[in-house]
């Protein structure tokens, strides 16, 4: 009488793992279009990133120069001051399913916090600008003080907002509000390496030429400014700003759908890997169960002759 009672375990377990290969299929095939998706927007991101370079470099050139051109640059967005008041802007991404991505940038801003910024955090002079839903999300369950949110911008990024961004902390800092801003952000390498960044953004470090662009009596065309250089120089600092962060969000971007890539590429392989050995289960469940069989029929035939 236990045998027909063992039978029916085996096929339950048979049932169990069939589902579980099907389930386990359809996870995979979930995850090859998720990174098939992700490559599409990596390219697009890439194409972004080139197109925006031109114009950044050329517009270091001319900063370049006009610094080259003066003894000393005066320019409020270049005034060092004592630390007292800090804004972090940190960039994450609107969405998961992108491995270490966002973790990476979330530990790094809360230890920064902790080390360089602690005192600060405390009293209230510490102040987050946070981009991404991720980032936004992550805060605002803690303590720290945000200054304000930008959740939803990767799904539609627009230049725009990297000028409201800077338009924000730019007035804040010409106000004597934060000392110093910093970006921490994701940099794209390459489709399985994004490297963290934690800079200065405010007050802008001196913008140096490039080595190649200088003769050793300094540049090879001089050049007369009008208006005056450092008129030149306070109006050209507020572009280079947004252009500076704008490659950051085209390079987080690129470095999101890089880490979306891998993930849903090892996604996929784990899957594989997974069907593969529940397959081999599912066949010895398989062989069980007709072996259950065969001996339930041979047992009944026995029973017969018995009788």
């Amino acid at each position: 009488m236990g045998r027909p009672e063992t039978g029916g375990i085996v096929m339950a377990q048979y049932r169990k793992i069939r589902s579980r290969i099907r389930g386990v299929q359809s996870t995979a095939k979930i995850t090859q279009a998720m990174k098939m998706v992700a490559a599409a927007k990596l390219r697009r991101a890439q194409d972004a990133i080139i197109a925006a370079r031109p114009y950044g470099q050329k517009l270091r050139e001319v900063l370049g120069h006009l610094a080259d051109s003066m003894e000393s640059a005066i320019s409020p967005f270049l005034e060092q001051r004592e630390v007292h008041r800090v804004c972090l802007i940190v960039v994450a991404a609107d969405r998961g399913l992108c491995g270490p991505f966002n973790s990476n940038i979330l530990r790094a801003a809360l230890s920064r916090i902790k080390k360089e910024y602690a005192e600060l955090d405390k009293t209230g002079n510490l102040e987050l600008v946070l981009v991404g839903k991720r980032a936004v999300d992550f805060f605002a369950k803690g303590k720290h003080k945000v200054a304000a949110n930008y959740p939803g911008i990767f799904n539609d990024l627009d230049f725009g907002i990297a000028q409201r961004i800077v338009g924000e902390v730019q007035d804040k800092f010409l106000e004597g509000k934060y000392d110093r801003v910093e970006l921490i952000y994701n940099s794209f390498r390459s489709v399985i390496r994004q490297e963290l960044i934690v800079q200065q953004f405010l007050p802008v470090e001196p913008i140096e030429a490039e080595a190649e662009e200088k003769t050793a009596a300094g540049y090879n065309v001089e050049y007369i400014f009008e208006p005056s250089a450092v008129e030149l120089l306070n109006a050209l600092l507020p572009k280079h700003l947004n252009t500076q962060l704008w490659n950051a969000l085209l390079d987080s971007n690129a470095a999101e759908q890089g880490a979306r890539m891998t993930a849903m590429d090892n996604a996929t392989r784990n899957a594989k890997d997974l069907a593969k050995e529940l397959k081999l289960e599912y066949n010895k469940a398989r062989q069980a169960a007709i072996t259950t069989e065969i001996l339930e029929i041979v047992s009944g035939a026995n029973a017969l002759k018995g009788g």
